[in-house]
């Protein structure tokens, strides 16, 4: 039996038993949750995104979104009365990868679905101060001018395709009719309907 003292005075044994308690630890925590329906069957009313809103989803991830916005809210009612219910695992199961985030310079976005109009996020991305006079964020005016199938969308139904294999049930015609859906779409348009859809599983709450 190895006594505490030696391993605390040997790198060699420290390192080997703490990755053994860390790897225990790990499968007791971690492995259940993949055998847990809650966290792998999606919650009624959650479907895979559509050709325009992933395309959108890729904008929001591109332009840094996540690093001022989070995606998760938290069950606490200081939370719950700000954003609405609380996010649950099986509103996750179609997101790669996930967007919770922990950084929160602007509010948490997961029930941001319906809350304010098109035409308000038009003109909020476009410039935040608009209609947020004290808001810190950047404006975003060339999403607006570039065409959606040209840059994040053009490579949309590969990803889509890359997507089914780790789950996410797209039928070939979803696929087949990707392209379709965003031509004629700007940045601006595809990440409007992205945000638009966030969080409408589980109904705003106050």
């Amino acid at each position: 039996m190895v006594s505490q003292d030696k391993v605390e005075k040997s790198v060699g044994w420290l390192i080997v038993l703490t990755l053994l308690v860390v790897s225990v630890g790990g499968l007791l925590e971690i492995v259940p949750l993949f055998f847990q329906k809650s966290t792998t069957t999606p919650v009624e009313g959650v479907k895979p995104y559509d050709a325009v809103r992933l395309v959108g989803r890729d904008i929001y991830i591109r332009e840094g979104c996540y690093n001022c916005h989070s995606q998760m809210i938290r069950p606490f009612r200081a939370e719950t009365e700000r954003y609405g219910h609380y996010s649950v695992a099986g509103e996750y199961v179609y997101d790669h990868p996930f967007q919770w985030g922990s950084k929160r310079t602007g509010p948490d976005l997961h029930r941001v679905g319906g809350r304010y109009s098109d035409e308000w996020h038009r003109a909020h991305l476009n410039q935040p101060r608009d209609v947020v006079p004290e808001s810190n964020m950047p404006a975003y005016p060339w999403l607006d001018k570039t065409p959606a199938i040209n840059t994040v969308g053009a490579d949309v139904e590969a990803k889509m395709k890359a997507l089914r294999k780790v789950g996410v049930p797209y039928s070939d015609e979803e696929i087949a009719g990707a392209k379709q859906a965003i031509e004629g779409k700007s940045e601006l348009d595809v990440l409007i309907a992205y945000l638009q859809g966030m969080g409408l599983a589980l109904k705003n709450t106050k």
